[in-house]
């Protein structure tokens, strides 16, 4: 009698645990640096689901080794939907770029895919390319003479450039930057033939003339630059590349947490207000259930494993 009492004494205590959820502030750990694009879309969503949820929700910047810092953070905090993690698609590419990754495989579950930003691929404003066909008739005319920058090995403007680059089979030189910023500067100088960038961090550039997009990497067109094509209707059929942001829980996080979560983020990502700013960083709200999102990482798993395994990637 008094083992069924405890037990069922127990299973009020979690049910109400669930149910008064949540009954203090919420933490979104960004495994990057405070300004970048995953940093000011958490920030929107933080300020939005804080009150669609009834509690602050504050932003921690745990950055380092491409995002395994903070995401090892959250994969060892406690299991009770008070530590979130929303992290981007190195989350993705870190298994397959690093000999051993600081958490287990299993350690979070996905909760919802958020965003997805597609790249830009970007050359001077006077570059002797008119399109991505002139491209890559000068790459195949060329081989090993153009060249493309990145913001370093492991991140996907130099994924997006090598996936482009295997699947025509061309020879070109990969020129690694310690950030995004350095390589786009010397791309608009000239020093670099083109480069994969995010929608946030050329548009600027671009529009005004000192950068010019020749493709975006999604299959529709962005957008924010909806007179650019994509790569996959101008000369490489089924191309496709992303930026994405999503959120992640500690395993184990009980599925009634995990559903307030995501009722708030769905509600949030449907004001006008937070479409608003997606679209002025370029990227495109989604939402997904965590089924979904489960099924986009494997696909994204899969396709980046292969790419880094072709290319022989390994981090600079």
């Amino acid at each position: 009698m008094r083992c069924a009492a405890l037990i069922g004494a127990c299973a009020f205590t979690a049910t109400y645990a669930h149910a008064a959820y949540p009954e203090k502030p919420i933490t979104f750990v960004v495994p990057y640096t405070p300004g970048g694009a995953a940093d000011t879309l958490a920030r929107v969503l933080a300020q939005r689901m804080s009150v669609k949820l009834g509690t602050p929700i504050i932003v921690d910047n745990r950055a380092g080794a491409s995002g395994t810092i903070g995401a090892s953070y959250v994969a060892r905090a406690a299991a009770d939907g008070y530590t979130v993690l929303y992290d981007a698609t190195p989350y993705s590419i870190n298994p397959h770029l690093f000999a051993r990754m600081p958490y287990a495989a299993g350690a979070l579950k996905p909760l919802s895919l958020v965003a997805l930003t597609p790249n830009v691929l970007i050359v001077k404003a006077d570059a002797p390319f008119k399109d991505v066909k002139d491209l890559i008739a000068k790459a195949k005319a060329a081989p090993g003479k153009i060249n493309f920058a990145s913001g370093g090995s492991g991140t996907v403007q130099r994924l997006a450039a090598e996936l482009f680059r295997q699947k025509l089979d061309l020879d070109m030189v990969h020129v690694p930057y310690k950030s995004g910023g350095p390589a786009i500067m010397d791309v608009m100088g000239g020093q670099v033939d083109f480069m994969f960038g995010t929608v946030a961090a050329t548009y600027p550039m671009v529009s005004s003339g000192k950068l010019r997009a020749l493709a975006v990497s999604s299959p529709e067109r962005s957008k924010r630059l909806p007179d650019v094509p994509t790569v996959a209707e101008t000369a490489v059929p089924g191309y496709e590349a992303y930026e994405w942001n999503g959120m992640l829980l500690p395993a184990a996080t009980p599925e009634p947490v995990v559903a307030k979560l995501r009722a708030a983020l769905a509600d949030a990502l449907r004001e006008d207000e937070v479409k608003q700013r997606f679209n002025e960083l370029g990227a495109q709200p989604i939402g997904s259930t965590p089924e979904e999102f489960a099924a986009f990482l494997k696909k994204e798993d899969a396709k980046w494993a292969e790419v880094i395994r072709k290319g022989n990637i390994k981090l600079d």
